[in-house]
């Protein structure tokens, strides 16, 4: 097969480097050295090319080489990309042991290597770990356009073993050159920056937030053979920001090597420009914004006490346009349903953000990735992704803002459908409600419909191209009109305006959003492991009261088909199969006996902190703790994966007993 000439220089370059690498020169003058020592004849003045090959194949050189050349690994085990475009990656390295990965040698690759972790301060007294114990750890979360990664998690520690390589693959989005390779100047149009996260897992398993860190990577581009070290100083989160947590030591290299590096001068001057130019689109919105709200309260001064929230700040106590926060996002073939991904938003964790002493609440909108990284967050970053997502199903979505009951501020979604129904999309619970507005002009006499939705009033809704602020007399959800090209109930702001800061490339400061990924959990086998804990768990808690335990293991089968039919309800609202549970129960439990039977879901995977709740409802410790004649239990837990590794854990306990 022949080369391009191109391409043939290209591996010459590649073996070279290898060979360099190995300093296989230097070991080639020291067999010659020895082979001319040991076997030239003393007559025998010039050594056959034959000869050396032979010696170098004999002391294993060459054996040497071709094993270290061998990037490809057998195809069997090797899952290939499908098409030559950007690939949507997520490598789980839980694995200590090294895994052999396809290069393609036409493809431009950053090779980012983080070395060690130092002076993290907050553990300096942490105690090394014992062999097998269990101890919180640190995971570092990488993603760098349309590629994520994720370290093995290393132990807490005040300088934690961070040892993990990461190929992030350099490619164009755009003017057709995806598949060609990218030279030096190509890459230091690419400003897409390294977004780091890192997150910290506790003994229980409960993840906090560390720290998020934008890394410029494009440095490397005017490095000596295109490899630099730089150390990242990583910064706290919320009212943290400001401090220090721990740093980074990171080497940088392109792979294959530049032909050509750029000076330094160039690649500071570029990145200067960019800072100056998103400085300046930034600058200017905030002057349109100011300008916009002194028009917004001279429509009525009491609009000064409304949510209208124009910025917000995310993890590292930066400003961002709320619209920001929001766009369309796609979910593969990962969720199929605007329902579904509600209710994967739904299962992800719910939290506030910590703050320090009292005086009310933490503001903290986090960008996607420490989201999803982290499992969990606040009721706008649950909003956040669901209209993303219902966005990218092709819904007319917006995030609103405005307070529950007792005034407390709150996010959720909406939808307008094309015959002007409203729909409310609760991100923290996954329920939806149709809102009918009440009319103000009918008479008392007349019946209004009562809401069933919790919310109270709502100031502004947005989206990643529109920003509305309600200007309406009363701010209540319940008489609001939704009619949003209704200039004297809905002021916007200039779509322009909103493009120039928030639309993608539009300024430097953007983080890139995330795609989603798989879920690694294996549902089979976690749905088997808490059932056996649980089981384990209630037999000791029977025991502590003088309680036998008998297993009753068809019955504990037939519960399957009730929490299967639990979650498609709560993902579709449709309810389906109890007809069929019902009858293999009744012909299950024997006449004279009695059945029980408790359902309860749960998004985390920890059996203990599950029993411990369950213990808590009486109805669920009566069948636990059931007495009488002929008593058998039963339990079943069924969990249902979610991208991001988010789950629905469903657990139903039941008894039977003779009445």
């Amino acid at each position: 097969m022949s080369l391009p000439p191109e391409k043939a220089s290209e591996l010459k370059q590649l073996i070279h480097q290898q060979l360099s690498k190995m300093d296989v020169h230097s070991r080639i003058r020291e067999i010659l050295a020895d082979t001319i020592r040991e076997e030239l004849a003393p007559d025998q003045q010039q050594l056959s090319t034959e000869d050396l090959i032979k010696a170098l194949r004999r002391r294993g050189i060459i054996d040497d080489v071709m094993k270290e050349l061998n990037f490809v690994t057998d195809n069997a085990n090797q899952e290939l990309p499908l098409s030559p475009k950007q690939p949507v990656c997520f490598t789980d390295r839980q694995s200590t042991l090294l895994k052999k990965t396809n290069i393609d040698p036409t493809r431009r690759y950053l090779y980012l290597q983080v070395l060690s972790g130092k002076a993290f301060l907050e553990h300096l007294q942490e105690p090394e770990p014992l062999p097998g114990q269990v101890c919180s750890t640190f995971t570092l979360c990488l993603h760098f356009r349309n590629q994520r990664f994720r370290s093995k998690p290393v132990p807490c520690a005040c300088e934690p073993d961070f040892h993990d390589g990461f190929l992030l693959e350099v490619h164009r989005e755009s003017l057709g050159d995806g598949t060609r390779m990218a030279d030096s100047t190509t890459m230091l149009s690419i400003s897409d920056p390294v977004h780091m996260v890192l997150i910290k897992t506790d003994i229980f398993g409960e993840t906090t937030l560390v720290a998020s860190y934008f890394l410029e990577w494009r440095s490397v581009l005017g490095s000596e053979n295109g490899v630099t070290n730089l150390t990242a100083e990583l910064m706290g989160v919320g009212t943290e920001s400001k401090v220090s947590v721990g740093v980074l030591n990171i080497k940088l290299e392109m792979y294959p090597p530049l032909n050509q590096t750029l000076s330094q001068e160039v690649v500071s001057t570029q990145l200067a420009l960019e800072h100056q130019k998103t400085a300046e689109k930034e600058r200017l919105f905030l002057v349109y914004a100011k300008q916009w709200w002194r028009e917004y309260l001279q429509i009525r001064p009491s609009h000064n006490s409304r949510l209208v929230k124009i910025f917000a700040q995310d993890e590292n106590g930066i400003n961002r346009p709320v619209c920001s926060f929001v766009k369309p996002l796609r979910a593969g073939r990962l969720l199929d349903t605007p329902r579904q991904a509600a209710r994967f938003v739904n299962v992800l964790g719910y939290e506030r953000a910590p703050v320090i002493g009292g005086g009310g609440k933490q503001e903290q909108w986090c960008t996607l990735l420490a989201f999803l990284c982290r499992n969990k967050g606040d009721c706008e970053d649950h909003a956040n992704l669901l209209c993303s997502l219902l966005l990218g199903y092709g819904l007319e979505a917006f995030v609103c803002v405005g307070t529950k009951a007792k005034g407390v501020p709150h996010a959720w979604v909406m939808t307008c459908g094309t015959d002007g129904t409203i729909t409310f999309w609760e991100s923290l619970t996954g329920h939806r409600y149709i809102h009918k507005s009440t009319n103000l002009d009918e008479p008392p006499a007349a019946e209004q419909p009562k809401p069933l939705y919790p919310y109270r009033t709502i100031g502004c809704v947005f989206n990643h191209q529109m920003f509305l602020g309600n200007c309406q007399p009363s701010d209540s959800v319940e008489t609001c009109v939704f009619d949003l090209n209704d200039e004297s109930k809905w002021k916007p702001m200039s779509e322009e305006a909103i493009k120039s800061v928030c639309a993608p490339g539009a300024t430097t400061s953007l983080p890139p959003f995330p795609p989603l990924c798989a879920s690694t959990i294996d549902a089979s086998v976690t749905s088997n492991e808490i059932e056996m804990q649980l089981r384990l768990l209630v037999s000791e808690h029977r025991k502590d009261l003088g309680l036998t335990t008998v297993w009753e293991d068809q019955l504990s089968y037939l519960l399957s088909p009730a929490l299967a039919s639990y979650e498609f309800e709560r993902t579709t609202s449709i309810s389906a199969g109890n007809e069929e549970f019902q009858d293999a129960i009744r012909r299950a439990v024997p006449d004279g006996h009695t059945f029980k039977g408790f359902p309860i879901h749960f998004v985390y995977r920890n059996a203990r902190r599950a029993f411990a709740t369950c213990l808590r409802s009486p109805f669920c410790e009566e069948i636990i703790c059931c007495r009488g004649d002929q008593v058998r239990l039963a339990v079943r837990v069924r969990v249902f994966t979610y991208p991001e590794s988010a789950c629905a854990v469903w657990i139903m306990f039941a008894c039977e007993c003779a009445s």
